[in-house]
């Protein structure tokens, strides 16, 4: 009889989350709560918002410290090219490397509140890919960079978004993390224009979780992420009902993850809202479990 073929083995699921500088006490408990109800599903790193237009620095390096000190877990702050020249971005990324920080997420960032659009600091990193150079000068990190799967709301084209992540990319970037969105068909679609166009660095799918619904929408429509006709209509009437919105949206996710691991998608990064409730359910289905958390890794300079 011939031999059995083996079956290939998918390579382990890897998950990442974000988190956002809170603004209050009560709130800064709430992120703490979600930090280590997470933290045994080890991540490969969780990531800090920087506020749009660079509003949230101190609060950002606050927290990112702390995760630092307090857990074994990998921190990843948001840098941003806004509000800043390269010398202050430079002096940054030098302190961070000094606390051993090793990733960053590195953005053009927004226009600061009430801006008309967005324009580059004078003698600063005018985009994402400038800046990506700048952190290469400063040291060995390990960077991620923001793709668009419907394209960014300010390209004037698909065409135009994907060469400007391979222009990130080939600056020195080691991987994207999409804008979150909700129709499978279009992440991989956006998946094989990438590899037509030479990108082999991984692209990870970006996974917000539907804890309300109406806030949902707002993102979308801010982040130009569409929301399909049948995800209205699985949450229409439900304004009222906090909690069946959660269980659908922990519904949809799954549903989201599980098709796209069939598609060979083996990691997933979670806009967490920090909140833990959905994203842990939703790794758990993934099949992430829980693992002993180790002590806070002695930090070290990067080369």
């Amino acid at each position: 009889m011939p031999e059995a073929q083996a079956t290939p083995q998918k390579p382990p699921v890897q998950v990442s989350f974000e988190f956002f500088p809170p603004r209050t006490a009560e709130m800064e408990t709430t992120l703490w709560q979600a930090i280590q109800k997470l933290a045994p599903l080890r991540p490969r790193f969780v990531s800090v918002t920087y506020g749009a237009d660079g509003s949230t620095r101190d609060r950002t390096h606050r927290i990112v410290s702390r995760i630092a000190s307090e857990t074994g877990l990998v921190s990843a702050p948001h840098l941003t090219c806004v509000g800043s020249d390269r010398e202050e971005i430079k002096a940054i990324a030098s302190s961070y490397r000094d606390e051993g920080v090793r990733h960053i997420v590195a953005l053009r960032g927004d226009a600061p509140a009430g801006a008309p659009h967005y324009l580059p600091h004078p003698g600063g990193y005018a985009y994402a890919v400038d800046l990506v150079r700048g952190l290469r000068e400063v040291a060995n990190f390990d960077i991620s960079v923001a793709a668009y799967p419907e394209g960014h709301p300010e390209a004037p084209d698909a065409a135009f978004d994907l060469d400007n992540l391979k222009r990130k990319l080939d600056a020195g970037a080691n991987r994207a993390i999409t804008q979150f969105f909700f129709d499978t068909e279009n992440f991989l679609r956006f998946r094989d224009r990438c590899v037509a166009q030479g990108i082999t660095a991984p692209i990870v799918p970006g996974i917000l979780p539907i804890a309300r619904f109406r806030q949902m929408l707002n993102f979308a429509q801010r982040a130009g992420a569409s929301v399909p006709r049948w995800l209205h209509e699985r949450f229409e009437g439900l304004d009222d009902d906090p909690d069946t919105q959660r269980m659908l949206g922990a519904s949809v996710a799954i549903e989201q993850v599980v098709t796209l691991r069939r598609h060979g998608i083996s990691e997933f990064h979670f806009y967490t809202l920090n909140r833990a409730e959905l994203t842990f359910a939703i790794c758990y289905a993934l099949g992430v479990r829980p693992q002993p958390v180790s002590g806070p890794e002695t930090p070290g300079a990067a080369p």
